[in-house]
């Protein structure tokens, strides 16, 4: 069979698959029934092509992992999920988990981009307008001096250079601009990329925290996932470091680790560690003595994704007005310094 190549699938693409895929193995449908149904469903093309690689190879090997495995559009941590679902022969209850899982990914990064976009949006702006007052209005003003027979200086004249400057060199404005956007794709779109990011944010005390948050938000959340489909701690540690880019953070994970290694609980070693903390790190402590450490994780997890998305609202909350008062600040000082000149001009008439 010929090999095809597909764009890897988003967090709420794998959970809406993740979705379907356990309803009907819960219905008590086989997976090579369900496939197929899932064919005869979809009028997506794409979706078609998709669906046919795992139903044929779900035909040929008689295993849904091989399956899935063979479309290569499924990050490395669900394979092995499904794997192990497979295997201990829960795969509905892990395609459910997986579900609300990528479910919660999608909801941390729509969470983050709806945070990001509004500031984007004022800098986009701010900078526009900027640009049009040092390219297009600060030349205007320009001859209005020479016709009053004196020449723009100080602030005013520096800043009508600078715009005299930027349209000269508007190319390389141009490629500098190209270079950030290809700098944005590459920090947000690629696993490199985010590892370096995150460990330019763990630099920043107001920044370390939310980036601490959100690689235990996601941890508590695999935590969940694994030891709810039957595998040990320590297994379960193992499959939830694949979930973060954050260097510090698997930097606690392997103290973990070794912690586990020397003898040390799972709840006693991730407090130890500073992996949970407060209310998280007693909850866990509890839950591990009463054996409902799977439902105490997803309950942290619920509990960092809160705390995460009123650190984004606050942290938003702050950038707004500050990006208003800048340019207000900025255009007034441009427009102020060449006014106050003119109106004194004009005064000796």
């Amino acid at each position: 069979m010929e090999k095809k190549h597909f764009t890897p699938l988003s967090a709420p693409e794998i959970s809406a698959f993740s979705s379907q895929v356990a309803m009907i193995l819960k219905a008590g449908i086989s997976s090579m029934e369900g496939m197929t149904l899932m064919l005869e469903d979809t009028d997506d093309p794409r979706e078609r092509q998709l669906l046919t690689v795992i139903h044929d190879t779900l035909l040929e090997t008689g295993s849904f992992f091989e399956g899935v495995k063979a479309s290569g559009v499924f990050p490395a941590y669900y394979l092995e999920m499904v794997k192990i679902g497979e295997v201990s022969g829960k795969l509905d209850e892990v395609m459910h988990r997986l579900a609300a899982h990528y479910d919660r990914e999608a909801s941390i990064s729509q969470s983050i981009r709806s945070a990001l976009l509004y500031p984007c949006i004022m800098i986009f702006m701010m900078l526009l307008v900027i640009l049009v007052i040092l390219t297009k209005v600060m030349p205007v003003f320009q001859q209005v001096f020479r016709q009053l027979g004196s020449e723009m200086t100080g602030f005013s004249g520096a800043v009508l250079h600078f715009g005299n400057a930027i349209r000269r060199y508007s190319f390389v404005l141009t490629a500098l601009l190209i270079l950030f956007v290809a700098a944005v794709l590459y920090f947000t779109r690629t696993r490199n990329g985010r590892r370096r990011l995150n460990h330019f944010l763990t630099g920043f005390s107001w920044t370390r925290t939310y980036t601490d948050r959100l690689a235990s938000c996601r941890f508590a959340g695999g935590m969940a996932l694994t030891l709810s489909s039957g595998m040990s701690p320590e297994e379960s540690l193992d499959y939830a470091c694949m979930l973060t880019d954050n260097p510090r953070f698997l930097e606690k994970l392997e103290q973990c680790r070794q912690k586990m290694a020397e003898g040390e609980p799972l709840s006693s070693a991730l407090v130890q560690t500073d992996i949970f903390s407060g209310t998280c790190a007693r909850m866990a402590s509890i839950a591990a003595r009463t054996g409902t450490l799977d439902e105490a994780m997803q309950e942290i997890a619920d509990q960092y994704q809160e705390e995460v998305d009123q650190r984004l609202n606050s942290m938003i909350g702050a950038i707004e007005p500050t990006l208003v008062i800048l340019l207000s600040v900025i255009v007034g000082m441009i427009l102020l310094s060449v006014m106050l000149p003119l109106t004194g001009i004009l005064a000796d008439l």
